[in-house]
């Protein structure tokens, strides 16, 4: 029996491991939350909002405590923690082991550099939950959309990945793709665009729909990602069968419009929602600005492509995390200066 953990058992990976360990898989949960660890190990894993489990037993560790080697490792926390929870994992990573990255971003980069490209692969999740308290997490997606893609880096289709499809595919549906980049820059583009604009505005993705200039830096955001998209020749692929993020490029005033309109469509499902960088910040945590909207800045130097609305973005959200400014308000629109078309 292959020995799997899940590492950051926020969210999303105390529902994840609750449904394996439910269905009769045996995975460790790995956090280094210690209320949340002896909650789970003491009451068992609970699942509220759309789904309803009740104190599942599951085995459940601090870091500190992790012994021998993992088979298959997932990473489930935020990329701000890497750093801190690879350097942990090391001494439990052997040859064959495999680390699936299911995180916000393109972390497969930066996870690669530490641990090697050949033991790593990633996919994304298409489902959200929120951290209730210690041992109970709420799945706010309907059970229908517990879904995870999950792919290798160079495309191709290998025996490990369809050994971590058999570990996921016990939590929800978990599909094999051979555009792993693909996905992860349309996922990355969504969060980029709204959450991004949440984040340096202070406010719900309705304020960001219902105002024309932060509508239109939210597409502003798309365009200036697309481009990058086109010229390191990566295919986007649909996150929502018949919605393309390619609907995002333009390059006059008419495109720009079409493109704030399509946001307001795409997003109208979710306009009550605010971005978790947001709820990072309001909390004082450090949010994954840098993995998300940091991202296209940086290839965006690399390949001499201008971003700055994504840079301003950036820009706000560190003058908040340096003290420079208080909580982003709206009037941090004032800050974006959009191309004239």
């Amino acid at each position: 029996m292959k020995r799997v953990a899940i590492m950051g058992v926020g969210s999303l990976g105390t529902i994840m491991g609750a449904i394996i360990s439910k269905n009769g898989g045996h995975v460790d949960l790995i956090d280094s939350n210690k209320a949340h660890i002896d909650a789970l190990n003491k009451e068992g894993a609970t699942v509220t909002g759309k789904m309803n489990l009740k104190n599942i037993p599951v085995n459940a560790l601090l870091p500190e405590d992790m012994e021998g080697i993992y088979d298959i490792i997932i990473l489930l926390l935020k990329q701000t923690y890497n750093d801190v929870a690879i350097k942990q994992l090391l001494p439990h990573i052997g040859p064959n082991s495999v680390v699936c990255t299911l995180q916000n971003g393109v972390p497969e980069e930066s996870v690669s550099e530490m641990i090697g490209a050949e033991r790593v692969i990633g996919g994304t999740v298409g489902w959200g939950a929120t951290w209730i308290a210690p041992g109970i997490s709420e799945l706010t997606s309907d059970v229908s959309c517990i879904r995870v893609d999950i792919g290798e880096q160079d495309g191709s289709i290998t025996n490990r990945l369809k050994e971590v499809q058999e570990v996921l595919k016990m939590a929800g549906e978990c599909v094999i793709v051979d555009n792993l980049l693909g996905i992860r820059w349309s996922k990355l583009i969504q969060n980029a665009t709204l959450s991004g604009m949440s984040a340096a505005l202070g406010c719900t993705y309705a304020e960001i729909l219902d105002n024309d200039k932060a509508a239109a830096a939210a597409a502003w955001v798309g365009n200036e990602m697309c481009k990058i998209v086109r010229k390191r020749g990566i295919v986007l692929e649909d996150l929502v069968p018949g919605w393309s993020y390619y609907a995002l490029e333009f390059s006059d005033k008419a495109g720009l419009e079409k493109s704030i309109q399509w946001l307001r469509d795409y997003f109208k499902p979710h306009r009550p929602l605010k971005a978790s960088m947001l709820q990072d910040m309001e909390k004082r945590r450090k949010c994954e600005i840098d993995q998300i909207v940091g991202t296209p800045c940086k290839w965006g130097a690399k390949l001499s492509i201008p971003t700055p609305t994504c840079q301003t973005i950036v820009d706000i959200v560190k003058d908040f995390e340096s003290g420079k400014i208080s909580m982003p308000t709206m009037d941090c629109l004032d800050r974006f200066h959009l191309e004239s078309l």
